[in-house]
């Protein structure tokens, strides 16, 4: 079967198209859902009802956390079983990570209810605006458990060979939450509770689409499986997923930070802790659409990466590490040029004739994202080390933008410099994890040439 896998034999670049564009869509699609509520509730609540929804996105980011490294650490063991020719094991690997995802979904939801304010409180929530972001915030957490099986499942089918699949179930979803939040928004008038309501909806559309598709797996279809954990698998699992997990916390952890450190500045600044907030949360969620677009490359690349380094085609795997470097690259640098000169048009998509908060959203927007020319590239060197095997290096180059330099150093020039000193903190971040990675990756192929004979 390995020899007859099209991961070891179609080019590169086709491949790498066949299976980055349906997943970055995937997550693109996923990640409007908030930019969707977002839209509606900045023009029927206001700069308020914008910053009360924005302080639990951190939440969101933990879900996708949690999906990632069930759903990316299942989708790389089964790619190395598939390359290795191991099918029986790669579907044992798949059942364990169902079991695992219906487990961490019932986690969730019960946790996020009985802790809901102080959960907030500790985002960075004003007392202005916690009981409106409490109202959201309960009704989202009942569409949770449907998005981490989309979102978990979208890595199992991409590596099982079916990445369009997920794209379309995830396209329905949010048609459907675009739909219904005029409807609950305004004709309703449920206010920022008609938001969540018309986001739970599509999620458990998206998420019942995507269970519906298991029956149909090529290379994981069950028979007679023990449905049943096994200690040895889980561990193989949460050890490939956890630099996606780690990537996904950091995420959150930055976000916590930087909203908190939005509140506080922000409160004795000019423009007022509710419109630094906002500004803040709203390039946050055009920014997880960039992002989203790199897992989605980075993502691609794995099922090909680990495949053929199972094969032992290691040649193979450099190519696809330099297409996908290159495609990372071209993609930066047309979200920066998005970043540094479109803050104002996009600010007033949300929020309308408010001039602070026109302004303060343009130099967010310039100053947060000054280097994201270099921010691809670290996605795909993290998502390398991931597939060939390599947690901890991949884990290393995951971890170094958000925990290792942007949090330290958003603390220490905050102090300093305020809210510029904050927001400045990410194109030295930036920067730094890009050298971090190019040198890692550098030394890796280094050793390989003297390991498995690899000529450039």
């Amino acid at each position: 079967m390995a020899q007859e896998n099209v991961l070891g034999t179609e080019k590169v670049g086709r491949l790498l198209f066949k299976f980055s564009v349906p997943t970055a869509l995937t997550l693109m699609v996923n990640s409007l859902y908030n930019i969707v509520d977002q839209i509606f509730i900045g023009r029927a609540v206001g700069i308020d009802g914008v910053a009360a929804t924005n302080v639990s996105f951190p939440l969101f980011i933990l879900v996708a956390a949690v999906s990632l490294l069930i759903g990316d650490g299942c989708a790389a063991n089964i790619s190395l079983s598939l390359g290795r020719d191991e099918g029986e094991i790669a579907k044992r690997y798949f059942v364990n990570g169902f079991l695992l995802l219906f487990m961490a979904g019932a986690v969730i939801f019960f946790g996020g209810i009985i802790f809901l304010k102080p959960m907030l409180l500790f985002f960075g929530a004003s007392t202005a605006v916690i009981d409106i972001s409490a109202a959201y915030t309960g009704i989202i957490l009942w569409g949770f458990p449907f998005s981490m099986f989309t979102m978990a499942l979208t890595a199992i089918i991409r590596a099982d060979g079916n990445p369009g699949y997920m794209m379309r179930t995830m396209m329905i979803g949010t048609a459907i939450n675009l739909v219904l939040d005029p409807i609950l928004i305004f004709w309703c008038d449920m206010g920022v509770q008609g938001a969540a309501l018309a986001t739970i909806a599509g999620q458990m559309i998206s998420g019942g689409l995507a269970l519906a598709y298991l029956p149909r797996m090529e290379h994981l279809r069950l028979h007679k499986e023990k449905i049943r954990l096994e200690r040895a698998y889980v561990f193989s699992i949460f050890k490939l997923g956890f630099p996606s997990f780690c990537m996904q916390m950091a995420t959150a952890a930055t976000q916590i930070v930087m909203y908190n450190l939005m509140r506080r500045y922000g409160e004795i600044s000019v423009y007022g802790s509710e419109i630094t907030l906002s500004a803040y949360g709203i390039m946050t969620k055009l920014y997880q659409i960039a992002h989203s677009m790199f897992v989605g490359l980075a993502a691609g690349t794995q099922p090909i990466h680990g495949f053929n380094f199972g094969a032992k085609r290691f040649g193979r795997v450099r190519q696809t590490y330099r297409v996908g470097f290159v495609a990372s690259l071209v993609i930066s640098f047309l979200w920066f040029s998005i970043f540094r000169w479109g803050g104002t048009i996009i600010a007033e998509i949300f929020v309308q004739n408010e001039p602070l908060f026109l302004e303060f959203t343009r130099d967010c927007f310039r100053a947060y994202m000054l280097a994201f020319f270099l921010y691809g590239p670290p996605q795909i060197t993290a998502s390398f080390f991931q597939a060939v095997g390599k947690p901890m290096k991949a884990l290393l180059v995951a971890l170094a933008r958000q925990v290792i330099f942007l949090i330290p150093l958003a603390l220490l020039l905050s102090r300093r410099f305020g809210l510029e000193g904050a927001l400045f903190a990410a194109p030295i971040a930036d920067t730094m994890a890009f050298l971090l990675a190019i040198a890692m990756v550098f030394y890796e192929f280094h050793t390989w040439k003297q390991v498995y004979n690899i000529a450039d």
